[in-house]
């Protein structure tokens, strides 16, 4: 039951209702019995165990780390709590990546060897978004910066409470336990306000990320047939799909939550207004950034290890790089499991791992260069035109990555990135060639004033919150506003036979 279903308006404005007429003491056990519910919908009800059980292992794993006063016996009931969570995760995603990779050398190396079988599993919904969260939870309760929680149900709908199971955010249990457990009044602004945002993530996913699948999908699907320019308009149409469907899902997770007067974390900050790949990840993704750097990245800088390795370099090559070199090895690292938590293949280690990295690292080296090159031509970071390259710069590197995410594989990415550099066919831009790629010139142009659209709620939002600015607004024109973006997504919306909008790219994560 996918969040932009029939079946989950109806759900959702059943358990809003409810939410608000049952007494307040009982509305988390009611959201966590919906959220059970919900969970169930998806299908096979043996899904459940993984959750509970990760769960499970996170609260009693807690409570012996909080109780022990011993250092050793602390890390054992850590371990037993990560192994038990990471293990599940793993075995569910990741067993694959080494039959792929076993597969990919054997096939190159003896044309008829023998290639391993893909394992096969039931996979639950969300189920990195929900591990990660509880991951966090376990190392808050470890680090002392959050007591253990004593009741287990309470952790139970932190860990499954429903909006979370579609495409996060990832969230943290200190964050959450008072807006998710505390009684909640009807309001009516915040009401309106988290349908506002609904309407709004409806806008981008079924006006925008609709159409733009159409064009991606012909492309990458059938790239030996559409080679050059065919996939730089399908990988440009991809980052649009890929950003207006993730963060439209997260408008609709983020209001879904609202109307119950839960606060979510935001995940997305107008990332395409970037100016450059680190500014980029501060703004796409915020809440997968922001657990990669706290849980990981800081603590590994923080080992014996890589503390000694400046020491053990500085001597060779000097101190400033010996810092440097071992900063980017621990960025190495974080950028690997970037790539490894999209998908368990090479195409997504590189494309949204270690693509990021390189342009890192050989930004931090080359700046030096750069800088001299702005001083001779008298350009400032405030300078119009440069600020607009750089971003320009900045999404075209970004969808570069997107173009592994999408492709069928790794070298499948490659042979297309070769295609754009082998073939020059401008012509099809204004031939009609595009309207043979499963759009007609009406979803194109809705498509492009959607887009344009979107542009200008994004400037806005640059300067200050859109749904603050439509509060200002008379109340005829904030109703008028509504009631027209009400009846464009109605009327313009991309549907179709068999067709169903709730297959979020990330659902699967």
């Amino acid at each position: 039951m996918g969040i932009t279903t029939f079946y989950f308006l109806c759900f959702f404005s059943a358990v809003f209702i409810l939410y608000y007429i049952i007494p307040k003491r009982v509305q988390w056990q009611f959201l966590l019995l919906v959220s059970l519910i919900y969970f169930l919908s998806f299908g096979d009800a043996r899904m459940l165990l993984y959750p509970l059980a990760s769960i499970a292992a996170a609260y009693w794993g807690a409570k012996y780390i909080e109780k022990e006063k011993d250092p050793k016996r602390k890390k054992r009931g850590l371990l037993f709590a990560l192994s038990c969570n990471l293990g599940v995760l793993i075995v569910l995603k990741y067993l694959n990546l080494f039959v792929y990779t076993y597969n990919a050398i054997a096939t190159r190396v003896q044309e008829n060897a023998q290639i391993l079988t893909l394992l096969r599993f039931l996979i639950p919904i969300g189920v990195s978004f929900y591990t990660l969260s509880v991951l966090s939870y376990i190392f808050d309760v470890y680090y002392g910066t959050l007591p253990a929680e004593k009741n287990f149900f309470k952790l139970l709908l932190f860990g499954i409470y429903f909006p979370l199971m579609i495409s996060g955010p990832i969230v943290r249990y200190g964050e959450m336990k008072k807006s998710l457990f505390e009684k909640h009044s009807f309001n009516y602004e915040q009401v309106t306000r988290g349908v506002q945002r609904i309407l709004w993530g409806f806008f981008k996913v079924l006006v925008i990320s609709e159409r733009m699948a159409v064009i991606a999908d012909t492309v990458f699907r059938h790239y030996e047939q559409y080679p050059g320019i065919y996939i730089i308009v399908a990988a440009v149409c991809f980052s649009f799909q890929l950003y207006t469907n993730f963060s439209g899902s997260m408008d609709i997770v983020l209001g879904i939550s609202q109307t119950f007067g839960i606060m979510l974390p935001e995940n997305f900050k107008t990332p395409f207004f970037s100016k450059n790949i680190q500014e980029f990840w501060r703004r796409w993704h915020i809440t997968l950034g922001a657990w990669l750097k706290d849980y990981l990245f800081y603590p590994l800088l923080r080992t014996e290890f890589f503390m000694n390795l400046p020491k053990k370099w500085k001597e060779r090559i000097g101190k400033k790089p010996a810092k440097k070199i071992t900063t980017f090895l621990a960025l190495f690292i974080l950028w690997f499991c970037v790539g490894l938590w999209h998908g368990g293949a090479w195409k997504y280690i590189f494309g949204s791992g270690l693509l990021h990295w390189f342009y890192i690292v050989s930004g931090e080296l080359l700046e030096p260069l750069f800088k001299r090159i702005r001083q001779t031509l008298h350009i400032t970071d405030e300078t119009k035109w440069f600020s607009a390259f750089r971003m320009i710069r900045t999404f075209c590197l970004v969808t570069i990555g997107f173009l592994f995410f999408n492709a069928d594989s790794l070298s499948a990415g490659f042979k297309m990135c070769g295609s754009v550099l082998t073939t020059w066919n401008p012509q099809i831009l204004w031939d009609g060639s595009l309207l043979a790629l499963g759009l007609d010139w009406v979803d194109w142009i809705i498509a492009i004033l959607s887009l344009l659209l979107l542009w200008a709620a994004s400037c806005l939002q640059q300067k200050k919150s859109v749904r603050e600015w439509l509060a200002e607004r008379n109340i005829a024109v904030r109703w008028l506003i509504l009631y027209a973006l009400l009846f464009y997504v109605i009327l313009l919306g991309k549907y179709g036979p068999g067709y169903n909008a709730a297959e979020f790219i990330y659902q699967g994560f």
